[in-house]
């Protein structure tokens, strides 16, 4: 028979044979409020229902990390620049190449401009270009109408050599006078020569020397005689230029060519037109090759003058 001191417990029917145990105390919860159950409303035990309203109430690890995670992600936002002025840098390609979508079309319309601009400018030069070369064609086809400029005559009217020694096979240095007639047969237009003329002399096709024409000023129908200085320098003659040579000498008749080439200009009055050029060749005949030597024959050829 079970002693009578045995309590039952609650949910256990009699004689199942449960006995509490004896250290197993009720519990009572000193921060409970007057609306809590005591211990004795219970049979002294505290309810899995008690424990349960009485627990303390804690935020799930699942709020507690979403909460966190979303301030880290709102603190690792970066914030708005304040409001000012700032420096963009891009590259250059980009800036000069690449122009951005608004304003592509603003481009395509100024580079269009700028290849009309370029195309009227040539346009305008060449047009200026052609009414320039048609003023000056027209102004010296009224200079030759009305002034009908002829060109010089010339004529060598003395030789002298120096310097040359047949009998010796060394090349020579000879020093060459040569004495012209430059005669003006224009009526109203006077000539000036001006510096950077040439003279050549030669025999055979060699050159024995060569100088500057002199520069000088010619009235209208006037006659001038000019002498010239020619030299030469180290010259070798072959064996036959020689024995030709001494031939001709023993003849009396040296056959020499000399060049003229020589920059005029016309002058009517106090005005001077533009530098022109003129080109004399002359076959000359002399008895010998010295100081002394006399002029047979010439012949002076005057070529058309040209524009320089």
């Amino acid at each position: 028979m079970a002693d009578d001191n045995t309590q039952r417990c609650p949910g256990n029917p009699v004689g199942s044979g449960f006995k509490p145990d004896k250290n197993i105390r009720p519990s009572v919860d000193s921060n409970d409020s007057v609306n809590q159950r005591s211990p004795r409303s219970s049979g002294g035990f505290t309810t899995d229902k008690d424990i349960g309203s009485h627990r303390p109430k804690h935020r799930s690890l699942y709020s507690i990390d979403s909460t966190s995670s979303l301030y880290s992600i709102d603190s690792q936002r970066s914030k708005p620049p304040p409001p000012g002025t700032y420096h963009v840098q891009l590259p250059k390609e980009q800036i000069y190449r690449v122009p951005p979508p608004e304003n592509a079309r603003r481009y395509e319309d100024l580079s269009r401009q700028k290849h009309n601009r370029c195309r009227c400018c040539c346009c305008y030069f060449v047009v200026t270009l052609l009414i320039l070369c048609l003023l000056a064609a027209l102004v010296v086809g009224i200079f030759f109408l009305v002034c009908r400029p002829h060109k010089p005559r010339f004529s060598v009217s003395g030789v002298s050599v120096a310097g040359i020694n047949l009998t010796s096979p060394s090349p020579f240095s000879p020093v060459i006078g040569l004495k012209m007639r430059c005669n003006n047969v224009n009526g109203k237009l006077g000539l000036v020569y001006e510096r950077g003329s040439a003279v050549e002399i030669f025999h055979e096709g060699i050159r024995l020397g060569d100088g500057e024409f002199t520069a000088f000023e010619q009235p209208a129908e006037n006659v001038t005689v000019t002498v010239t200085r020619l030299k030469g320098s180290r010259i070798q003659l072959t064996s036959s230029s020689r024995r030709d040579l001494v031939e001709e000498q023993k003849k009396g008749k040296v056959r020499v060519d000399v060049s003229v080439k020589a920059p005029i200009r016309f002058r009517v009055g106090a005005v001077t037109t533009w530098t022109m050029g003129v080109t004399v060749d002359c076959k000359v005949t002399v008895d010998k090759l010295a100081s002394s030597a006399t002029v047979i024959t010439e012949d002076c050829v005057t070529e058309d003058i040209r524009l320089i």
